[in-house]
């Protein structure tokens, strides 16, 4: 049976690639070690996760903000 992914792991996995792919081009060729791109690996997925979290709070914070404020509450 095949994992099912939702569509917020796709995009975390999607952004934690591209970083990888990002920061290995950068890395000089005598560096592309398998411990350093594991490395590589593990930081691009955690700093997807990280960002992507922070944005979704901060995202959240500010739609929260704009919601209409009920008008009983008001009175």
């Amino acid at each position: 049976m095949d994992k099912e992914v939702t569509i917020l792991e796709g995009i975390i996995e999607d952004c934690g690639k591209a970083l990888f792919q990002k920061w290995a081009n950068a890395l000089p060729e005598e560096e592309r070690t398998e411990e350093n791109l594991a490395a590589i690996s593990t930081n691009a997925s955690e700093s997807a996760i990280f960002v992507i979290k922070m944005f979704m709070d901060r995202f959240n914070e500010e739609a929260e903000q704009l919601k209409p404020v009920d008008k009983q509450e008001n009175n």
